[in-house]
């Protein structure tokens, strides 16, 4: 099971995440890229760190919502999202290419990421821009138990899908994340991430906030890089999945 984190998130002299400290215990890195946050400077330190630890570099592109970080919905024609999209996936590149490195995935951030798994016309939209861009690059998508619809649409592009689950998110009844805006939304134990994460791991589950047991099918399991327990849960994580395999 591969970890995954959103870093690169600094914007300026202003220091958000703990990138140096989680890097080592992380196997993807999902680097952002202008728009919701980070600069070319910050995306350059970050694709270098991401290489020398020998991490894989992934497109984090979200809305244009530095002030909100992205994880507020902007409701804009198709073929602008396409291209705001296809900007970010751009920049990204052409830092990795000056390091010798390359993308190898892309992963929608925030309110961009949660309207694609709730709007077929932004999935289908965002397929067709990577399908341009380049279909050799997996997207991630959130792990879900309807996910089967989703690989339909992917297929249709030639797109590859990397289903993801949320160590630190708790879960509706659904199989889906329970919204920001809600009380409880998201785990602030280590033993509790951890217990979610080696679940996902050993049984393919989750316990809702209901106690519900719900089937997630995951390829990789997501730490949020901006949390105060980042870099404790990915070092932890990382040994405690180490030993259940």
């Amino acid at each position: 099971m591969l970890i995954n984190c959103d870093m690169g998130e600094s914007f300026g002299i202003w220091k958000l995440g703990q990138d140096e400290q989680i890097m080592p215990f992380v196997d993807m890195a999902n680097i952002a890229c202008g728009m919701h946050a980070s600069d070319p400077s910050v995306m350059l330190r970050t694709v270098r760190c991401a290489k020398e630890h020998g991490v894989r570099i992934g497109a984090h592109p979200g809305y244009a919502d530095l002030q909100g970080f992205g994880r507020r919905f902007i409701d804009m024609p198709l073929t602008d999202l396409q291209a705001l999209f296809i900007y970010q996936l751009g920049a990204l590149q052409g830092i990795c290419k000056s390091e010798n490195t390359a993308l190898s995935y892309v992963k929608p951030h925030g309110a961009l990421y949660n309207a694609m798994m709730k709007s077929d016309d932004i999935f289908v939209a965002l397929l067709q821009a990577l399908a341009k861009y380049d279909a050799k690059l997996p997207l991630m998508v959130m792990a879900v138990p309807d996910f089967a619809r989703y690989q339909k649409f992917a297929s249709e592009y030639g797109i590859t899908l990397l289903f993801e689950a949320f160590v630190d998110r708790t879960y509706q009844t659904d199989g889906r994340l329970t919204p920001r805006t809600e009380a409880n939304a998201c785990h602030t134990n280590l033993e509790d991430i951890c217990d979610q994460a080696v679940r996902l791991f050993k049984e393919q589950c989750v316990i809702s906030k209901d106690g519900t047991r719900v089937s997630i099918k995951a390829d990789t399991l997501c730490i949020h890089g901006d949390g105060e327990l980042a870099a404790e849960i990915a070092e932890v994580l990382k040994a405690r999945l180490a030993e259940c395999k």
